[in-house]
């Protein structure tokens, strides 16, 4: 376990969007970092964060590839996709250990990146997927993340166990719901708040990009459904599926706990079902399921902040295990 007694010289690119500023938050007050560099997206004037005074006071600069690589040793890219694509290969040129946080170059398929994600450049080695909990042991010395969208995080973390353990069967249904940060920091019409109060819209529906991504993950199909819900953070998903014949309720709840016994961010709440207020602001991920009756129906609600364990929060869990620290380091 690395000792932190030289910290690492840290950047962000992108940290004035959501997930930017709470990646400031927390890499602010982590104890193994020692954050050198924030920048705006291309072409962002500088500015200050008035949310973080006294955590963090210095400038956001306007983004400089060269600037940034200079000084930082480790870098958070909090960019649009687009933008993710031009800068990461830039930074890994250079000598740079690269944690993601844009889709970029999350899928593996050549096919099915040139079409979810165009602007995305072939790389001559392939990112490590940042799902902490799936890929512990292939982030430790890693020099390139594609840390897990938001959604996807909360999708393969609670099916993965199941699927592997083929306890589930087709059709697998993710009813997922979103608060209104998920969709970034640019305003839309579909952001405003006049369109999102008091309703509820569903988008996306069989072409939305987190399928893909999901299904990467997992291996088998999957119909997933996203939501726009009038809250600022979190993420709420309710998943259906059948229950493969020989498994059953105990069978189930041995996966999740063989799985997720030693994880310190993956809650299992059994029948107790989450919500969104017991994960908001946190890095942890709650998993509980129920089966019906019969034995033949499963239903399970996962929730997470997608902000925290969607996003930026994830993204330094997979920084601590990549230099060898702590997995909880600066997130508890």
């Amino acid at each position: 376990m690395n000792s932190y007694s030289e910290p690492i010289r840290v950047g962000v690119a992108g940290a004035t969007g959501y997930t930017g500023v709470e990646l400031l938050r927390l890499l602010a007050r982590h104890p193994a970092v020692r954050l050198t560099a924030a920048m705006g997206g291309p072409g962002a004037p500088a500015r200050r964060v008035p949310a973080l005074a006294r955590v963090w006071d210095d400038v956001v600069e306007g983004l400089d590839i060269d600037v940034l690589s200079e000084r930082a040793d480790a870098i958070f890219l909090a960019l649009p996709d687009t933008a993710a694509a031009e800068v990461a290969p830039a930074l890994l040129t250079r000598g740079r250990r690269v944690f993601d946080l844009s889709g970029a170059f999350r899928l593996r398929d050549p096919e099915l990146r040139r079409r979810w994600y165009p602007d995305t450049p072939e790389m001559p080695a392939a990112p490590v997927y940042g799902l902490t909990e799936r890929y512990r042991g292939a982030l430790g010395g890693s020099s390139f993340v594609a840390c897990a969208g938001c959604y996807p995080t909360a999708a393969i973390l609670a099916l993965q166990p199941l699927v592997c353990g083929r306890l589930i069967a087709s059709p697998i249904i993710i009813d997922a719901k979103s608060g209104v940060s998920g969709a970034g920091k640019t305003p839309s019409e579909r952001t405003h708040f006049s369109e999102c109060h008091g309703s509820m819209s569903a988008y996306g529906v069989f072409a939305h990009r987190h399928a893909a991504e999901i299904e990467q993950e997992l291996g088998v199909p999957v119909t997933f459904v996203p939501h726009l819900v009038p809250l600022d953070r979190g993420i709420f998903e309710t998943i259906y599926a059948t229950v493969a014949p020989g498994a059953n309720e105990a069978a189930i709840a041995a996966a999740f706990e063989s799985a997720y016994g030693d994880s310190p961010f993956v809650r299992l709440r059994g029948s107790e079902l989450p919500e969104i207020k017991h994960v908001a602001h946190t890095n942890f991920c709650d998993i509980g399921w129920r089966v019906d009756p019969s034995g033949r129906q499963l239903v399970l609600v996962v929730c997470i902040d997608n902000l925290v364990k969607g996003a930026a929060g994830q993204a330094v869990q997979n920084f601590n295990v990549a230099f060898g620290f702590d997995e909880r380091l600066g997130l508890n």
